[in-house]
């Protein structure tokens, strides 16, 4: 991550499981400590593999709250072919959801 003022930070997504909403190599505008709420992208920290490696930071959808556990939140990713999300690891801790996407900068501006 990049930093920016007011919280924000430059992210640079890369991997294919967020297609077709996003890209590899797409750009994006992220606010740390915003609010997370459900259907919003998000960047994580997924938990350890399954050799207890730690993975990278992850770009995902936020889906909503553990129906198990309130406490915890979902996150998908778009491409159900391609990467990992709460199916394969669980749900996220709160503190694991880093940060929601503000806006997509390269290729061209969108909201996500």
């Amino acid at each position: 991550m990049s930093y920016l003022p007011f919280g924000l930070r430059l992210v640079h997504v890369a991997g294919h499981s967020m297609e077709p909403t996003l890209c590899h190599g797409d750009l994006l505008v992220v606010r740390v400590g915003a609010p997370v709420r459900p259907n919003r992208i998000a960047v994580v920290q997924l938990p350890p593999d399954a050799q207890g490696r730690p993975r990278p930071l992850a770009v995902k959808r936020v889906t909503g709250r553990d129906p198990a556990d309130p406490t915890r939140w979902w996150v998908e990713r778009d491409n159900p072919r391609v990467g990992v999300d709460s199916w394969l690891v669980g749900s996220l801790h709160p503190t694991e959801v880093l940060a929601i996407a503000v806006m997509r900068l390269w290729p061209r501006p969108r909201r996500v």
